[in-house]
């Protein structure tokens, strides 16, 4: 039984260049190596960006590329330390803390001229579309050069937050907390460990940001997040591509 490929580094160039001549989206995971709690792996950005692309590359078309591990964040230097994201924002005692796990860390400015450097990249071997999400300070950053990419490279660029639902049915709208869960839970329950977190539902799980996981994250949740945005997404990328010229 034959499977179809959508991972970039998998295609041979002559399976490259019919996935291209099909649908030229490149599909990119922003992710990183980051803290996202007891009960999650360290890569869960890239982790769920890469495994809702994959769905959404069979749905679509289009072409996944390997994800991003370096990203941006906040930072605060205490102590002579520095302290990235959520180090920040799980605060104890008024210190922030080193969480275990988490090297992923470069400046907004690197951040930007890697992406600039993969998309040139991207629009030299034909791809019209570049689709990227993930690590939110990451999307953000990419969805504030949008309209920079368009004028410049011609490149249609896209990210998957809410569209218009409440941030709850969005793609990775918090930070380790229910909605991230249930995509987790949806997409590699083997790597989602709850009973990591404490049992005592008084107590709050170090390091998360959003509803608590162990009250509104199931596998069923996170199925019904994931078929809301590939049904969202494949109308905006369908649109777009009807509008291209190949």
């Amino acid at each position: 039984m034959m499977t179809e490929k959508v991972l970039y580094e998998e295609l041979n160039p002559q399976e490259f260049k019919q996935r291209i001549s099909n649908a030229p989206i490149a599909y990119l995971p922003l992710g990183t190596l980051e803290w996202h709690g007891r009960h999650m792996p360290l890569g869960a950005d890239g982790l769920i960006s890469s495994g809702f692309f994959f769905e959404l590359a069979r749905k679509v078309g289009g072409i996944v590329l390997p994800m991003l591990y370096l990203g941006p964040d906040d930072v605060q230097q205490k102590g002579g330390m520095p302290y990235y994201g959520m180090d920040i924002l799980s605060y104890r005692k008024n210190h922030p803390q080193q969480l275990d796990g988490s090297a992923y860390w470069v400046t907004d400015d690197l951040f930007k001229q890697i992406l600039d450097s993969t998309l040139k990249q991207l629009k030299r071997v034909g791809f019209k579309i570049v689709v990227a999400h993930g690590h939110g300070p990451s999307t953000d950053i990419f969805a504030k050069n949008i309209k920079n990419w368009k004028e410049n490279l011609g490149l249609d660029c896209f990210i998957c937050w809410k569209q218009g639902e409440p941030a709850k049915l969005g793609l990775q709208t918090d930070h380790a907390a229910a909605n991230e869960t249930a995509l987790m839970m949806a997409l590699r329950p083997d790597l989602v460990k709850i009973e990591n977190l404490p049992k005592d539902l008084s107590e709050k799980p170090l390091g998360l940001l959003g509803e608590d996981p162990r009250k509104h994250a199931s596998l069923e949740i996170g199925r019904s997040i994931i078929e809301r945005q590939l049904n969202n997404m494949h109308k905006i990328l369908n649109d777009c591509l009807k509008n291209l010229e190949f």
